[in-house]
């Protein structure tokens, strides 16, 4: 009968303490403002707002730091009337988040709007995302990553795909409804392979022309329709570099906005035996080699700025910590660290 008891009572425990989860409560909370236009609209009057200019986010620059400001909708409803801006701006945010308190957060972007009256008015600039993700806090990226994509998703989902007919936003932007046809569309990323190939002592790491000069990083390629993530990695690596996998691991997920919202399956992948030369696709790459760790470790000290030399050249460097290549990279290194000598 104790045991009895014992079990009812871990059980009702546990419930208390999921009901009472910040956790929980945080997401219950976000999934009402997505449901409930009139619960987001008076939200809206307490929450904070993102700047965002032509898809560009708003930055300010305090000493060495750039931060990432929030408005109250009061100090939004100040700076568009003195700019003499009258239309429903609030109808146009879109929702990104909130804090634990329940703050509720928006994003909103004024590409209708003077760009410099405003960098004026709030002593900022707006900034080309690639170099915002880079230069502000890390826990501050995801946050401009998922709203940029947001914002973005909106822009270019303003009529219905089957009726041609205008769509309409719920207040969150969480979806988007065409009511000629009933069809509602809501917000998707594309899912893409990563991976940091190695043959047991290397590690395979390539370029793009697009690249940065001397930038390496994973390999990586879209998951085509009905592919597994297992066939698509495997097929990437065969595709770019020539090379067939014997095994693979998967590391973890990132959500990315480039070149459009895409969902970052990262994994390790190992190839062996005698199948270890690499024959590169030209078309996808500019280059792709082996690392050894002494490189590799080398490589993860430099950056853009760092790497030029003298003469003009480049030595390898890898992308940053925000970007989970970065998180691959360091993997491979703790693991031949790790090895026994």
């Amino acid at each position: 009968m104790a045991a009895i008891y014992q079990a009812v009572h871990r059980r009702a425990s546990s419930l208390f303490c999921r009901f009472h989860s910040t956790y929980v409560k945080k997401m219950r909370y976000l999934n009402e403002l997505k449901e409930d236009d009139d619960f987001c609209r008076q939200a809206q009057t307490s929450g904070t707002f993102y700047l965002f200019h032509n898809l560009s986010p708003f930055l300010q620059k305090v000493g060495k730091k750039y931060l990432l400001p929030q408005l109250s909708a009061a100090e939004m409803k100040r700076i568009l009337e003195k700019m003499k801006e009258t239309e429903q701006w609030i109808e146009k945010s879109v929702l990104i988040g909130c804090s634990d308190e329940h703050v509720p957060h928006f994003a909103l972007d004024l590409g209708a709007l003077e760009k410099s009256v405003i960098e004026s008015e709030l002593q900022g600039s707006f900034t080309d995302l690639r170099k915002a993700l880079f230069v502000v806090d890390v826990k501050d990226s995801p946050l401009l990553a998922s709203a940029q994509a947001l914002l973005r998703w909106h822009e270019s989902h303003q009529y219905c795909s089957k009726t041609g007919q205008p769509t309409q936003k719920n207040l969150a932007g969480s979806k988007r409804v065409c009511h000629a046809s009933g069809i509602t569309y809501y917000p998707q990323m594309s899912p893409v392979v990563i991976t940091l190939v190695s043959d047991g002592s290397r590690c395979l790491l390539t370029r793009q022309s697009s690249f940065p000069q001397g930038m390496y990083t994973a390999l990586s390629g879209f998951c085509d329709l009905g592919e597994s993530v297992e066939e698509a990695l495997r097929r990437e690596v065969a595709e770019e570099v020539g090379l067939e996998v014997e095994s693979f691991q998967y590391s973890a997920s990132q959500h990315w906005p480039f070149p459009s919202s895409c969902l970052m399956i990262a994994c390790h992948a190992l190839v062996g035996g005698q199948q270890t030369e690499i024959s590169m696709n030209s078309l996808e790459l500019e280059e792709a080699r082996w690392f050894g760790l002494e490189e590799v470790l080398e490589g993860l000290k430099r950056d853009y700025t760092s790497s030029k030399q003298d003469d003009g050249s480049f030595l390898p460097w890898f992308p940053p910590k925000q970007a989970i290549a970065h998180k691959l990279i360091n993997e491979w290194v703790k693991q031949q660290t790790s090895r026994p000598t």
